[in-house]
């Protein structure tokens, strides 16, 4: 194939060759709104890489409510993060390793051109004694790639650190690997990533969104570590998704009027008639794991709507841990019943290295499965981050189709 200045989606250079520009969904400071409205394909330059950098052609990409954040510039618009006149989102890609940095060196997967790769979120500097020894999350120049860096996974080719890469599981498609990272390494580090709360045997999980990507995950390692989960959803038909996924149960949170901020406790009406609808909720837990018995780990991340009752049915002792706010950021709760019943809130931050790959390779010995549901063509990129904004996107995790001509195909020898 003849070497160009610009190549058409699904069209693949030859191996090793970087053309200028490349396609690209591109969200501008001045056009944040809706995804169908912020997200817009253009041609644009290719990023140079850093010595410890990879550039990366992407086959396909996932999608998460970063990606709906971004769009929305909500709380804030992600060039005020990397300073960038534009934004490409994206936070999850499966593809080809296409340039290595000068300095890109590995022990563990000595790194070629030709490798085919997931690529983690995590950004850290390398540096400093968190990332060397520590924990990488708390590193003071820890970023989300794809949301507080310019060059996400919507386009043709990203630039990444070395140290997000990961090996591609060989026995999945381009779509079903492209899809799932973010969310899985995500609950990898919520469920055991902040001891001595850590996911054991016979726990009980209550996973709010269980028919989500997150809770899809969730449930599918509550399942595997011989735990408990209890999908919260929005139907029944979600719950029966979950429960094929490995859920021990559901509870539709349509049948409760508990969600919102907590009134003012002060407020003896409102906050008992809240309390009591609170309990029914409980109730309908203990139906499940028996009376008394509350859950150990509450896996949270909706944030407005549900923080209040997760404080509320946490298990004496037990965990709150939250890694988002889908549904608002002011967050309320009655102090009185985490302080004194010493429950813990946890706020937990995607995930390092270790725990990342540990995610993954759960996942290509067979213990965990993609959870794939729909998958997108790259004209509906912000089709499907508007469906998710919406809530009305199919259980389970959407993929995206980038430079992965058709879907099926799980090498770059079958897409060549």
């Amino acid at each position: 194939m003849a070497e160009k200045e610009l190549y058409n989606i699904g069209e693949i250079p030859p191996l090793g060759f970087v053309p200028k520009k490349m396609h690209a969904y591109v969200i501008h400071p001045e056009h944040h709104g809706p995804p169908l409205q912020a997200m817009k394909s253009e041609v644009v330059d290719l990023p140079e890489i850093g010595p410890n950098e990879v550039l990366v052609q992407v086959m396909t990409a996932g999608v998460n409510f970063n990606g709906v954040w971004a769009s929305l510039g909500q709380p804030a618009s992600p060039t005020r993060f990397h300073k960038h006149p534009f934004h490409i989102a994206g936070s999850d890609a499966a593809g080809v390793i296409w340039k290595l940095g000068s300095a890109v060196k590995s022990s563990v997967y000595p790194w070629k051109v030709g490798d085919e790769v997931l690529v983690h979120c995590g950004q850290t500097c390398g540096q400093c004694p968190y990332c060397n020894g520590g924990d990488p999350m708390f590193c003071r120049e820890q970023k989300i790639w794809g949301y507080e860096s310019a060059y996400g996974s919507f386009a043709q080719f990203t630039k990444v650190q070395a140290q997000q890469l990961l090996p591609k599981p060989a026995n999945l498609t381009w779509e079903e690997a492209g899809c799932y990272t973010l969310v899985h390494a995500t609950a990898w580090r919520m469920l055991y990533g902040h001891p001595p709360h850590t996911l054991q045997p016979g726990m009980n999980v209550l996973v709010w969104g269980g028919s989500g990507g997150l809770g899809s995950m969730a449930i599918q390692i509550v399942r595997a570590a011989g735990a408990n989960a209890i999908a919260v959803v929005s139907s029944d038909e979600r719950g029966k998704w979950c429960l094929d996924l490995g859920a021990k149960a559901y509870l539709n949170r349509k049948n409760f009027n508990c969600w919102g901020q907590l009134p003012r406790v002060s407020d003896l009406n409102a906050y008992g008639a809240y309390v009591k609808e609170v309990r029914k909720f409980g109730g309908a837990i203990w139906e499940i794991t028996g009376k008394g018995v509350d859950p150990d780990i509450v896996f949270e991340h909706p944030g407005e709507q549900t923080f209040p009752v997760s404080c509320f049915v946490a298990s004496r002792g037990g965990m709150v841990v939250f890694c988002a706010g889908t549904t608002g950021f002011n967050l309320t709760f009655d102090a009185s019943y985490v302080w004194m019943r010493q429950k813990r809130i946890q706020g937990s931050h995607f995930a390092t290295l270790y725990q990342a790959e540990a995610a993954n390779k759960a996942v290509m010995d067979g213990r965990i499965k993609p959870a794939m549901s729909e998958v997108f063509e790259w004209e509906r990129i912000p089709e499907a981050h508007d469906r998710m904004m919406n809530n009305v996107h199919p259980p389970g995790n959407m993929a995206l189709m980038v430079q992965a001509a058709r879907k099926g195909l799980k090498s770059l020898s079958e897409v060549t």
